[in-house]
């Protein structure tokens, strides 16, 4: 029996196969680094096949578009950022996001402690 979280990583898996470009490869690498940032993240698919990952709450979206990959945090306004890497959504209250183009890397150290900030704002906002 499939569960909705085996189902939603088949679909990620397929979302990323058919983006045969920079973009398919961008979105693995950065859902590799999310998954190795917090082993108990869940994986779900939303709003017409976007990639959501969870822990307590939504920690970001990974959306394809044909110039970006963007990463959204959901809180990312309320998350320390001394790297700099949101880039993009930088005038709400609430979210933040990064966008990655063709040929950019991210700095994974940095990715790695902004995922565990926000599973770490997830759960501290659980417990109130």
């Amino acid at each position: 029996m499939t569960t909705e979280t085996e189902s939603a990583s088949h679909a990620i898996d397929a979302k990323i196969a058919a983006l045969d470009d920079w973009r398919g490869e961008t979105l693995a690498d950065v859902r590799a680094l999310i998954r190795a940032a917090d082993p108990d993240v869940i994986e779900e698919v939303k709003w017409r096949g976007v990639p959501v990952w969870s822990h307590g709450g939504i920690i970001c979206t990974g959306e394809s578009y044909k110039a970006v990959v963007k990463l959204t945090f959901a809180q990312g306004a309320a998350l320390p950022d001394p790297a700099g890497l949101f880039n993009s959504s930088l005038e709400g209250n609430t979210r933040r996001a990064i966008d990655i183009r063709e040929g950019e890397t991210i700095d994974a150290a940095a990715f790695t402690a902004l995922v565990q900030a926000a599973v770490a704002h997830n759960l501290a906002k659980k417990r109130k």
